[in-house]
């Protein structure tokens, strides 16, 4: 089956907060109507809705996201369905969006992520992003989950104290040029990161990427109707995904991130390109051992130094291949229904020379990961 071309000719992201003052219809709804406004697009024109949401079953006791955005939007009849991926859920609806079009089956879609995170028991509600019967009667969590990697990785290679916190120095330091970041004024150090307090040894607080609310959303379009709409559309050029064993303890190698590796070959295959083309890489670093080992598994790093890019300063705005370009999962926040659409929305401003002071040189491609659980799924979009 020949797919057709697709675009991105809107976006919406609303700013990532502690805690949003308006629940999720309206956030969602909010940021379709950023999109629509930006593509000049009436909400009569938009033919169909794909929505991401991890946590509303639990922590506002609420299903059937993508009807209830679309009703608050004003978007009556519309097709609109809610697509999952735990962790990576937005990436997920953009995929989902892409092969709707892409299939000539819809000729305008949007989709919209979004998350409240302020309220209830977030580690639990995490923690069913892992195996119900295997694992988290064990106690184990994301966090923990994480904490052992980055324990085997620090081993493994004899990583020194501290050689991860680069990531969320570069992150951070990213975010202070972003309005819509949750920390745009929190420029942290390496004795930052040690100092702060241990969540699950060896990870600490400025490990993790922070609880938050938020909102984003993109219009997708067939190529070839794109310029009826904006004169900057940016085309995704592949999308593909691939999973792992679920269980971390299954893996022969839990350091080989094998759904991360695989997705990005297929993606790479899809699009044609290689690694030498990635202008920049918006990688899922909710913590800091994630992005490093992101780094290796897509072939930017050999295993074991993933983490002397970050230390080395290639992963700075000004550096060989740019990461959290503003500000990441770290320091923009990871509002995780909506994060992979507000990764989306940054490349579209970086590849159209919207970034402001964050704005890279020569962005060229983009590459964006999303890892759902415990990199259990992996979801590779490319950009130009």
């Amino acid at each position: 089956m020949s797919l057709r071309e697709v675009s991105i000719v809107g976006i919406g992201q609303l700013p990532v907060q502690k805690q949003a003052s308006h629940g999720l219809r309206e956030m969602g709804a909010e940021a379709v109507r950023l999109a629509l406004a930006e593509a000049g697009m009436e909400p009569a024109q938009l033919q169909a809705l794909y929505a991401s949401n991890m946590l509303a079953d639990e922590l506002q006791n609420q299903k059937h996201i993508a009807t209830l955005i679309a009703d608050e939007a004003g978007l009556v009849g519309v097709e609109a369905l809610e697509v999952r991926a735990a962790t990576a859920a937005g990436a997920a609806a953009l995929r989902v969006a892409y092969l709707a079009v892409a299939s000539g089956q819809v000729e305008t879609a949007v989709a919209v992520g979004v998350e409240q995170m302020s309220s209830g028991l977030v580690t639990s509600a995490l923690a069913k992003a892992l195996d119900a019967q295997r694992e988290v009667p064990d106690g184990k969590t994301l966090l923990s989950q994480n904490a052992w990697l980055m324990h085997l990785y620090q081993t493994q290679y004899g990583v020194p104290e501290g050689g991860l916190a680069n990531f969320p120095i570069t992150a951070h330091a990213n975010a202070q040029h972003n309005p819509l970041a949750l920390f745009p004024d929190k420029p942290i150090t390496a004795e930052d990161v040690l100092a702060s307090r241990l969540i699950t040894p060896p990870l600490r607080l400025l490990d993790c990427a922070p609880i938050c609310d938020g909102a984003a959303a993109v219009i997708l379009v067939p190529t070839a109707h794109a310029r009826r709409y904006t004169d900057t559309p940016v085309q995704v050029i592949a999308s593909a995904t691939a999973t792992d064993r679920f269980r971390v303890a299954d893996r022969p190698r839990p350091l080989q991130l094998v759904a991360a590796e695989l997705s990005a070959q297929r993606a790479f295959a899809q699009a044609g390109v290689g690694l030498a083309d990635i202008g920049f890489f918006e990688l899922h670093d909710a913590f800091s051992i994630m992005a490093c080992l992101l780094l290796e598994a897509v072939g930017f790093a050999k295993a074991g130094e993933g983490w002397r890019m970050a230390a080395e300063g290639e992963l700075a705005l000004s550096g060989r291949l740019p990461i959290a370009t503003l500000g990441g999962l770290k320091a923009r926040g990871h509002p995780i229904g909506a994060t992979a659409l507000y990764q989306t929305c940054e490349i579209v401003r970086q590849l159209t020379g919207r970034a402001g002071h964050n704005q890279l040189s020569n962005p060229r491609t983009a590459l964006l990961q999303s890892v759902g659980g415990a990199a259990a799924t992996v979801i590779t979009h490319l950009f130009r």
